[in-house]
């Protein structure tokens, strides 16, 4: 996701701020790009695709949305994975 021009910082507030309560949500990760000061990456992972299209009907969610979009300059493709295995699930 690339933030507008500036608002990098506050776009990552407000992402952060308003997705703390999301059933079915084993992490929310939000990162800045090393290399574009505007690029924002968010790395998700959900116990089902059901609870990630749930997530859009939480009150908070649609709050963070509504505060976040008038900041987001652009999105980037989504990269759809299966986790497998690793550290932090």
């Amino acid at each position: 996701m690339n933030a507008v021009s500036g608002k990098r910082d506050a776009l990552i507030a407000i992402l952060i701020a308003g997705t703390a309560e999301m059933p079915g949500c084993l992490s929310y990760i939000v990162a800045k790009d090393a290399a574009d000061e505007d690029a924002i990456w968010i790395t998700e992972v959900w116990d089902s695709k059901a609870s990630h299209d749930a997530s859009i009907s939480i009150p908070g969610v649609k709050e963070t949305i509504a505060k976040g979009r008038p900041l987001i300059a652009a999105f980037g493709t989504p990269a759809i994975t299966t986790p497998v295995g690793g550290r932090g699930l």
